[in-house]
């Protein structure tokens, strides 16, 4: 009797559930979206089982591990799996398709669901998500939004999204804003892989014959890396700048950034980053600003001084078609503003 073919990638939307069997550690470093997190060993368990494995050897973790497997199997039937239907078809991986997914998929197979296993695990998904970035990357219809910063340029991508068009929010990804002061107050950025996962899993589900619209990005977003191939497309892509007046730059800085004054201590320790390339004098005036909550003083020195010229300097050294951008004007970047300026950034094509 032939084997069944294994179970790819590819194949796993011909399944009802996709369930990461990995540790809860694990999955949230990055995991296959919208899989769901059932560990047939937590994260202690896990730690557990390799010192046994080093100390004592494989037989000793099988069997101490085994019987922590068993429970963990035992409560996600009676818990997470007990209303399925006989006809339930899911998709089990692990690490690399190894014991502990092939545990999960025996005990459902037994219950009676026809459980498969994902051949080569995550890491296939790894190589899958490198291996997308690679292909795709270089085929994209890119439209590159550029504006100094405070142009809202996040802020017009997304409102091109919820009007129909195809968007890549980097920054969104990256949980960050891609600035010296670019931290989201308690969110994390997500690890490498979990960044170029969401990247990699956007762009399988995009019409290549339609523009996708991206923020012009240098290669890094934080602690993030932009993947190469996705960089080198932007830096020979069309480009589309927004050239914002510095009053409404500034006001909307002051919404985008409020809760910089939260902390006006964390706000001085990013400034003195600066010391070197604007000195003592000029960061001692902008940390003086940042304790009394002065940000529109702050803010529109931080824009005149820091961001403008670096924005200038990088543009045409980044972008091989800046020459032939494509200009929108803007004098009102409030929320209805945005709105208008999509709709106009759209119509370009």
């Amino acid at each position: 009797m032939r084997a069944p073919a294994p179970v790819r990638v590819s194949d796993r939307h011909r399944f009802d559930t996709l369930i990461d069997a990995r540790s809860p550690g694990e999955y949230a470093i990055d995991h296959i979206p919208g899989a769901v997190n059932c560990p047939v060993l937590d994260d202690e368990e896990r730690r557990i089982v390799g010192t046994l494995y080093k100390q004592q050897g494989a037989f000793e973790a099988r069997r101490v591990g085994g019987a922590m497997v068993a429970a963990n199997l035992a409560r996600h039937l009676k818990e997470h799996f007990a209303d399925r239907p006989a006809g339930w078809k899911p998709l089990v991986y692990c690490w690399r398709g190894g014991l502990r997914s092939g545990s999960m998929v025996t005990w459902l197979r037994l219950v009676g669901w026809d459980a498969q296993q994902l051949a080569g695990g995550y890491k296939s998904w790894r190589r899958h998500v490198i291996e997308q970035l690679a292909a795709l990357c270089p085929r994209l219809d890119l439209r590159v939004l550029c504006g100094a910063t405070g142009s809202a340029k996040t802020r017009v991508l997304q409102a091109m999204a919820a009007q129909g068009r195809q968007v890549l929010d980097l920054e969104g990804f990256a949980a960050h804003k891609g600035s010296l002061l670019g931290a989201l107050p308690g969110t994390p950025q997500p690890s490498q892989t979990a960044f170029e996962t969401r990247i990699a899993s956007l762009l399988e589900g995009i019409d290549p014959a339609r523009p996708l619209y991206v923020e012009g990005e240098s290669r890094r977003i934080g602690r993030l890396d932009l993947p190469t191939t996705l960089v080198t497309r932007m830096r020979e892509s069309p480009c589309i700048e927004i050239q914002a007046t510095p009053q409404a730059r500034v006001a909307y800085l002051l919404r985008d950034y409020a809760y910089l004054g939260d902390d006006p201590q964390a706000l001085a320790r990013q400034l003195g980053l600066l010391k070197e390339l604007h000195g003592k004098a000029v960061i001692g005036r902008w940390q003086a600003w940042a304790a009394a909550r002065e940000l529109p003083s702050l803010f529109a020195e931080l824009t005149t001084l820091h961001y403008d010229p670096a924005y200038r300097r990088s543009q045409a050294s980044h972008f091989a078609r800046w020459r032939e951008r494509r200009v929108v004007p803007a004098d009102d970047l409030s929320d209805a503003g945005i709105e208008a300026l999509a709709r106009r950034v759209s119509e370009l094509g």
